[in-house]
C-alpha cells in the first residue's frame, strides 16, 4: 500500500470514522483473529468491548462489561494503548481517565442518540433555570455536557449515587428521561428530567410483547431501566446491562423475554447455555431485533486496522478534560461497593 493511499484513508476519517482502505488484504476468520491478537501484543494494548458489540469482538476481548465495568478497566489498566470497542462516548472517557494512553475506536460514527441529544450549552441553560440544582448525568453524553455535569452515572451504579446526593438539592437529570423516571421512582426523589431517550429502548413495542408474555407464561420479562414506563410495568425485573445478566444467569427461571439491545444475548448464551432467550419485540413488524445501529458499526475488519496504524484516536482538549474527569471521579468513587 502507498503513501498516498493511506495518508487519504487518514483525511477521509472525519467523514467516514474509520480507515477505508481499499487496496490492504485483511486477514479474515480465524487468521484474523490472529492477526488483532499479534498487534495486541506488539503494541502493549488492551481490547475493552461492551456487552452490545458483535459476538467476534465480544469474544476477542481482554475485558468485556457495562459501561461502569469499562470505565473502571479505563482506569485500571497499564497497556500503552487502549482499543474501546463500543460507542465513542465511552472511548472519550476512557480518554479522558487516561490522557497519556493512546485511546483509539474502530468507528467514530458509532454514536449513541443519548448523547447526540444533550449538550454543554443544554445544561447549562437548565442551570441557570434551576441553580439550586445538582446535575446527575447519564455515561450515555458527551465529554462537554459531562464537564458541566456535578456528578456521571450510569445504569449500574445510577440508584446508589442518587440516594448519596444531599436530599435538600434539587436534581436535574440527564439525558434519559425513561431511567430519570424509573430513578425518581426508586430513590423517591423529585427530579427535572431532560426530553431524550435510546432508539433502542424506546423502540420496544408494549402491546408485541405483551403477547410474547401470552404465549410464553413460563418466560419472565427483564428490562433495561431505559425502556419506556408501559414496557417497565410489565418488567418481572429491571436492571443494568450487568444486573440483567447475572439475573438471567442466577435466577431458577427457566425462559426470558430480554428487553434490551439484542447484543447481550451473545454473552448471556455463555452463562446460561440451556435456559431459552427471547429477544423482545418491537413496534416495526418487519424487524423483531433490538439492534443499535451505532454499537454495530464496529466491525473485525474495522477493529484491525484500527490496531495496526492507531487510528483514528481520541483526542481531547485538556482543560475540557480536566472539568469532565471531576463527575467521572466523583462516580466512581461513590461506586466503589458496586460488583
Amino acid at each position: 500500500m502507498s503513501t498516498e493511499t493511506l495518508e487519504k484513508a487518514k483525511s477521509a476519517i472525519p467523514v467516514k470514522g474509520f480507515l477505508d482502505i481499499k487496496d490492504i488484504a485483511i486477514p479474515q476468520g480465524e487468521e484474523l483473529v490472529k492477526a488483532i491478537l499479534k498487534l495486541k501484543e506488539e503494541k502493549n494494548a488492551v481490547i475493552l468491548a461492551h456487552y452490545y458489540q458483535p459476538g467476534e469482538i465480544q469474544d476477542i476481548a481482554d475485558f468485556l462489561g457495562d459501561s461502569l465495568q469499562l470505565a473502571r478497566q479505563a482506569k485500571e489498566t497499564n497497556a500503552d494503548m487502549i482499543v474501546f470497542c463500543g460507542v465513542h462516548f465511552m472511548a472519550e472517557a476512557a480518554k479522558i481517565l487516561n490522557p497519556t494512553k493512546k485511546v483509539v475506536l474502530p468507528d467514530t460514527m458509532a454514536g449513541c442518540s443519548l448523547a447526540d441529544g444533550c449538550s454543554g450549552e443544554g445544561l447549562r441553560k437548565m442551570r441557570e433555570q434551576h441553580p439550586d440544582a445538582l446535575i446527575a448525568t447519564y455515561i450515555n453524553c458527551n465529554a462537554e455536557t459531562k464537564a458541566e455535569s456535578d456528578i456521571i452515572v450510569t445504569s449500574s451504579n445510577a440508584e446508589t449515587v442518587i440516594e448519596a446526593l444531599p436530599k435538600d438539592r434539587p436534581i436535574i437529570f440527564a439525558p434519559d428521561k425513561n431511567l430519570g423516571r424509573y430513578l425518581s421512582k426508586k430513590t423517591g426523589r423529585d427530579m427535572i428530567l431532560w426530553d431524550g431517550s435510546c432508539i433502542v429502548h424506546e423502540a420496544f413495542s408494549m402491546e408485541r410483547i405483551a403477547k410474547q408474555l401470552a404465549d410464553n407464561p413460563d418466560a419472565k420479562l427483564i428490562a433495561h431501566p431505559e425502556s419506556e414506563e408501559a414496557v417497565l410495568k410489565l418488567a418481572h425485573f429491571i436492571g443494568s446491562t450487568s444486573a440483567l445478566l447475572n439475573y438471567v444467569e442466577k435466577d431458577d427461571c427457566q425462559k426470558f423475554i430480554i428487553a434490551t439491545e439484542e447484543g447481550i444475548l451473545h454473552e448471556m448464551k455463555k452463562r446460561a447455555p440451556h435456559k431459552e432467550l427471547i429477544p423482545a419485540l418491537v413496534f416495526d413488524e418487519s424487524c423483531n431485533c433490538s439492534e443499535c445501529f451505532y454499537m454495530k458499526r464496529n466491525t473485525m475488519e474495522k477493529l484491525y486496522l484500527c490496531m495496526k496504524y492507531e487510528l483514528p484516536e481520541i483526542l481531547i482538549d485538556e482543560e475540557l478534560r480536566l472539568k469532565a474527569l471531576k463527575p467521572i471521579e466523583a462516580m466512581l468513587d461513590l461506586s466503589k461497593s458496586i460488583k
